[in-house]
């Protein structure tokens, strides 16, 4: 089974992602846009939309990488990496800035859901890959079942959790202690011997 990102942008973007993640971060990436699109398909949401929601999802975390491990918050790195990858394939500024803003808030609760489709999307496939499949419907069938399986998990919470502390660690300023990184690295520190998933995930 194949899976079709929906546009040669998109497609360009998973070549690019896949470069840089780890697998088990970019499994989880294409696994939110999985979620994502199916609830944008059964809202009627257009092709271009669609497409822009696979960049989103597929950058979401790639500022968890070595390579865009910079002073700003994870979210933000990635957000800022996707806007210069659109950027060079001449997308448009209005259809570049909502796919910042999906990446940029896709940890920020009762924000990212009212900041329009995208940004609602992403952290809803977030949120349903991390457990929450209510916000998905019942109407997951096997095409869905089936592709997302393709993508095994491979401790994400785990992987995830351990990249957003261990830039912490090294640069504080990346967790602001209002923020999911925030709370991240707080748990961390109270519970340093801790092992497997962060408490505060």
């Amino acid at each position: 089974m194949k899976v079709s990102f929906g546009g040669a942008t998109a497609e360009s973007a998973y070549v690019h992602v896949r470069s840089l993640l780890v697998p088990a971060i970019l499994n989880h990436s294409v696994r939110v846009w999985l979620l994502a699109d199916h609830l944008a398909r059964r809202e009627g949401i257009d092709a271009l939309e669609r497409e822009a929601l696979a960049v989103a999802c597929l950058f979401h975390d790639l500022g968890t990488t070595h390579q865009h491990d910079g002073p700003q918050r994870f979210e933000v790195e990635g957000a800022d990496a996707a806007s210069v990858f659109l950027s060079r394939h001449r997308w448009s500024a209005p259809l570049i800035k909502a796919v910042w803003e999906a990446i940029a808030l896709h940890t920020s609760p009762g924000i990212a859901e009212r900041m329009g489709s995208l940004p609602r999307l992403v952290r809803v496939g977030v949120r349903a890959d991390f457990g929450a499949t209510e916000l998905i419907g019942t109407d997951v069938g096997d095409p869905l079942a089936s592709a997302l399986a393709l993508f095994p998990r491979l401790n994400i919470e785990s992987v995830l959790g351990e990249a957003v502390v261990a830039q912490a660690l090294r640069r504080p300023e990346k967790a602001p202690s209002s923020s999911w990184p925030g709370g991240m690295l707080a748990a961390h520190l109270a519970n340093p011997g801790h092992l497997g998933v962060n408490p505060a995930f």
